[in-house]
């Protein structure tokens, strides 16, 4: 996948400091009418990081996304809420430089070409003419749509129009990236290449927040996850530390050469296995992860005299996490 041009991308970002996290947001509350849809919301994104946004219909996500996007003001009552250093409400046009929001409806102007397109929003980001050509043939490139320039936006297929919506989100070169359910209705084929183009904009140093309901895909795409529910954050972190506070018990898939009354004895003593069951092939060794890590029980194991023909510890998914942390509530 090529790479945007550095030299055809007017720079629209403010000087960045490189140590402060790229988005902050304390005390976010935010009222539709009666209804407290995001109750004291607290959170930091550092720079670079693709941050999953997870939660239930109504959980407060799309209006989270709202408020960084300067779409939605937060009530009177909230903290602050920045994006390097720049606070949202009191500077939304200059937030509006740092950012590329998509909302959970990609819309497209139809009765105009892919570059056409294109080149209507590089100019309402009043990208200087000379480059306004080069910068959208780069945003073509990185998302794999140059050869559809000149097609018509309404002949696109819904993984184009997404992967097209993206290309606009580029054209100012922002820092930031908010993704509102970018997957929904793609195909496997088009998730996997959103994916995968989501990975290359990390890579070239864009910083992402993105909500999904498809979580296996968030735990494959995310450096940190954050749960939200009935405008409450319930936790966040990366996979590994949100299962480490949640005590997850685990199993290990084993195969052993030399199995045996005496050897069963000896993985059951082991202090992090708490039952071994015998299948037909294989044991099924459950475990305790906050006693000992995989790595470690390989080596306990071993040191038993078991000799290892199947190692396979069990991945915990993030569906596991969401239903054992969420309740089903909405605001």
């Amino acid at each position: 996948m090529e790479t945007i041009n550095e030299s055809t991308v007017t720079p629209t970002h403010e000087v960045m400091n490189d140590e402060a996290p790229l988005v902050e947001v304390d005390k976010l509350n935010v009222y539709y009418r009666s209804t407290h849809a995001v109750k004291d919301l607290s959170f930091v994104i550092p720079r670079g990081e693709i941050f999953g946004f997870i939660g239930p219909n109504g959980a407060g996500k799309t209006s989270t996304f709202k408020v960084l996007a300067t779409l939605l003001k937060p009530h009177p009552s909230s903290g602050r809420v920045a994006i390097n250093g720049v606070d949202v409400s009191k500077q939304p046009h200059k937030i509006r430089r740092m950012i590329g929001y998509a909302p959970d409806f990609f819309g497209v102007y139809d009765d105009l070409t892919v570059s056409e397109y294109l080149h209507f929003f590089a100019a309402a980001y009043r990208l200087n003419a000379a480059r306004r050509k080069a910068t959208v043939a780069d945003v073509l490139a990185l998302t794999d749509l140059t050869e559809k320039e000149n097609a018509p936006v309404d002949g696109l297929s819904r993984g184009m129009k997404q992967r097209l919506s993206i290309a606009r989100l580029l054209i100012h070169d922002p820092q930031l990236l908010i993704l509102d359910e970018p997957a929904s209705g793609l195909d496997p084929r088009a998730r996997i290449e959103m994916r995968e183009l989501l990975k290359e904009l990390q890579r070239l140093g864009k910083t992402i927040l993105i909500s999904s309901h498809i979580l296996h895909e968030l735990s494959q795409l995310c450096t940190r996850i954050g749960i939200l529910e009935a405008g409450n954050w319930v936790t966040e972190g990366s996979l590994d530390e949100i299962f480490s506070t949640l005590d997850m018990r685990r199993i290990l898939h084993l195969q052993v050469a030399n199995q045996s009354e005496e050897l069963l004895g000896k993985l059951r003593a082991i202090e992090a296995i708490e039952r071994v069951d015998e299948d037909l092939d294989r044991l099924a060794l459950h475990f305790n992860e906050s006693l000992a890590s995989p790595e470690d029980l390989h080596a306990a194991i071993h040191a038993t005299g078991a000799r290892i023909q199947m190692f396979q510890p069990q991945a915990m998914d993030m569906e596991t996490v969401f239903m054992k942390l969420t309740e089903g509530k909405t605001a």
